[in-house]
């Protein structure tokens, strides 16, 4: 059908008005000051202990320097100030600046406090911090993707190398952790699946780590009532590697001991011939006893990781009080971000914020028992060339000649 054609109106004489078009960007607004608002009202609350250098002050409160704050807000940009609601304004009535709106979502993860504690202490009100720490977390979950990803085969040379360098293990791809991420449900969700092995409702994260404790990989999602050795069957890491798509780099012939890529694990974890567990016997051979150290170190960079990550991101550590499961994932996935973000940035990971306890105090260690053939062998290779090296530097006697294969 042929479009309806409007008659045209007669000419009216009438003042002109001027329109303008409503376009996606950022608010003017005297958000410059935001953080000297911040920094007078919050520097000297009680239950802080805030250091009086402002720049110290500022890590303090967001975890990162001002410089890794701006490349945060670089990165999110676009996605805040493409859609603003109307509802993203402060107690004055003016729209929040890029700024502040990412100051308000990192407060948030790093506290763990309450939104109506955090809304307090930037003068915005609660349901304003549950929006904008979401869209927070969604727009980085998108835009910093590239901070956390599986690396590529020269950055796994320098991990490799790393890991030989600090801990004297060969071919070490990483070390591997895992925590729970505790939290409260209305009855209608509960269910033995998300009840732990202390009888908490929880959701486990998984994470491997390089030599720089930065994550290459992880997991979450997944309930609490599952073991971290049911974790790891149920990741991709787990298929991809069993399936020789990764961890499948080249193999070191060191003295004729065959050497495949492989992560170090804790007890809970199975041996198989890409992830090595200690030896359970403490009175083995000196070959053993040197694997069991060397592992030991090289396996604490996860621990020590995933208790910098909750300590920093206390909205992991503390009980959440019914949290979306749905948006969980995200939440978690986002503070692995971050912890990555600032070592990327050369920023450094303050060690004081870490959890003075184990990342999952409460918890008793898990115990697998599943051993794999192949994993025995390249443990033993392993410890053997470990021994031998060993007994070569007592000796002040160069190491044998290394071969890739």
């Amino acid at each position: 059908m042929a479009p309806i054609q409007k008659k045209p109106k007669k000419k009216t004489k009438y003042k002109h008005k001027q329109v303008s078009l409503v376009v996606p960007v950022e608010p003017k607004t005297n958000e410059v000051d935001w953080w000297e608002s911040f920094w007078h009202k919050n520097s000297t609350a009680p239950g802080y202990s805030v250091p009086n250098d402002e720049s110290q002050g500022f890590k303090y409160f967001f975890r990162v320097s001002e410089t890794t704050f701006e490349y945060i807000c670089s990165l999110v940009r676009e996605d805040l100030i493409s859609r603003p609601p109307s509802g993203l304004i402060n107690i004055e009535g003016r729209l929040l600046s890029v700024e502040k709106q990412v100051a308000i979502a990192l407060r948030r993860l790093a506290s763990g406090e309450s939104q109506v504690s955090v809304g307090a202490s930037f003068g915005v009100g609660q349901s304003t911090v549950s929006q904008v720490t979401w869209r927070f977390v969604e727009a980085l979950e998108e835009r910093a993707k590239r901070h956390l990803n599986w690396p590529d085969s020269d950055r796994m040379q320098e991990i490799k190398s790393g890991f030989e360098a600090l801990y004297g293990l060969p071919n070490c791809c990483g070390a591997i952790g895992a925590t729970h991420v505790v939290m409260t449900l209305p009855a209608v969700q509960t269910s033995d699946d998300w009840c732990d092995q202390e009888k908490n409702y929880s959701m486990l994260l998984q994470g491997i780590v390089d030599h720089e404790m930065r994550f290459i990989d992880i997991v979450t999602g997944l309930p609490g009532g599952m073991t971290f050795s049911r974790l790891l069957k149920c990741s991709t890491f787990f298929k991809l590697s069993q399936n020789g798509e990764r961890l499948n780099g080249n193999v070191r012939n060191l003295g004729g001991d065959m050497i495949r890529e492989y992560v170090v694990g804790g007890y809970s974890y199975p041996l198989l011939p890409w992830l090595m567990t200690r030896y359970e016997t403490s009175g083995g051979s000196d070959s053993m006893s040197t694997f069991n150290h060397k592992h030991e170190a090289a396996r604490l960079l996860a621990v020590r990781a995933l208790s910098l990550l909750k300590g920093s991101w206390k909205i992991l550590s503390k009980v959440m009080w019914r949290p979306d499961k749905k948006k969980l994932p995200s939440i978690i996935l986002t503070c692995c971000l971050l912890h990555n973000i600032i070592i990327d940035c050369g920023d450094t990971l303050d060690p004081e914020v870490a959890l003075s306890d184990h990342h999952d105090s409460g918890y008793r260690e898990q115990y697998c028992k599943q051993v794999d053939p192949s994993g025995r062998t390249v443990r033993e290779n392993l410890a053997k060339h470990l021994r031998h090296g060993m007994q070569l530097d007592a000796h002040g006697t160069s190491a044998t000649s290394v071969h890739l294969i």
